[in-house]
């Protein structure tokens, strides 16, 4: 290709290329402020956590099969185990066939870690960063978030408010009949699991944050990924996601550390991704082994930056805040 083809332009302006190394800076002192220890761990590694609809992209390096990391949770709580304390990152993460007006193959992600930390103090930090990334980007939502109330709906709530339907306690037959009369495919899911997250994506998701930032909470203990159990509610993990305008920007967690449990759903996310003739994933023997040897109780959040940045400045695409997106990589 030529050098002067217009391809070799980065997909942003400039002055969101000072957006971003703002935002970047404001971030790394708000956890500074806060006694963070700012941590980097591998993007390549020969493990990866499996998720049964998470694929990591594959990295052949002399002849052995390693993953670009979709996530830095796994290292990231190996050092947790070690002792490092509260610590975050701001770093890249990949994800195979993610690609769209939100998504991105490599994307930016914040993530931190709270030893001692309960999961509800984490939806507080997550609203106060929320609230100085605006006023440091001064965009379209500061004036928005200065005095907005940040609220919390449960996962049961959102799918009874929208869909009329008592999700936790539904058969699966009533769960396949609400589908059935709210999604637009040509065929449904057998999987309790999938039907969920179809109906999570299509008809909750779009719907939430447009009042103002809106935390989903107490997700079933289906879709807990690392999350512990709740003791209140036996039924549902102690997992949140924060929303506005309809766009999911962080997940959080009261983090698991018991490391039988974690073999145990790594077991079932293999069984799905072979019932749905995805590829078998290696898992986390060392994030495993760490786990053994004593991992403190803790809550963790990761956020996606870039989502972040593009609503701070008022875009609706990801590709306008990122230098060069997959298409021109």
């Amino acid at each position: 290709m030529s050098l002067s083809s217009p391809d070799w332009r980065p997909a942003c302006t400039i002055e969101m290329l000072h957006h971003r190394a703002g935002l970047r800076q404001c971030i790394r002192n708000f956890f500074f402020e806060r006694c963070y220890l700012e941590v980097d761990t591998p993007l390549l590694s020969h493990d990866t956590v499996i998720d049964t609809h998470v694929d990591p992209i594959e990295v052949p390096v002399a002849d052995e099969r390693m993953f670009l990391q979709t996530s830095p949770e796994a290292p990231m709580k190996r050092l947790l185990a070690a002792g490092s304390g509260n610590i975050f990152q701001i770093t890249q993460a990949f994800r195979s066939a993610e690609c769209g007006f939100l998504h991105n193959p490599e994307f930016t992600i914040v993530e931190w870690y709270g030893v001692g930390d309960l999961w509800r103090d984490h939806m507080g930090l997550v609203e106060q960063l929320m609230r100085v990334g605006a006023k440091t980007i001064q965009g379209p939502l500061t004036a928005r978030l200065e005095n907005a109330i940040f609220s919390a709906t449960t996962y049961q709530q959102a799918f009874q408010r929208q869909l009329g339907i008592d999700v936790l306690s539904a058969s699966d037959a009533e769960l396949r009949k609400c589908a059935a009369e709210f999604l637009s495919v040509s065929e449904l899911p057998d999987a309790r699991d999938d039907l969920l997250n179809l109906l999570l994506v299509s008809e909750i998701e779009p719907r939430l944050g447009f009042s103002g930032p809106e935390f989903l909470v107490d997700y079933p203990i289906s879709q807990a990924a690392l999350a512990e159990l709740s003791t209140v509610d036996p039924r549902v993990a102690r997992r949140f996601e924060l929303y506005l305008d309809g766009i999911e920007l962080c997940n959080g967690y009261q983090e698991l550390t018991n490391a039988d449990e974690l073999r145990s759903r790594e077991a079932t996310h293999q069984a799905d991704r072979r019932r749905l003739k995805s590829s078998e994933l290696p898992g986390a023997r060392r994030l495993l082994a760490a786990m053994d040897s004593g991992m403190p109780a803790c809550s963790g959040v990761a956020m996606g930056f870039d989502r972040l940045l593009m609503l701070l400045t008022g875009h609706d695409l990801l590709s306008s805040v990122l230098p060069f997106p997959v298409t021109q990589a």
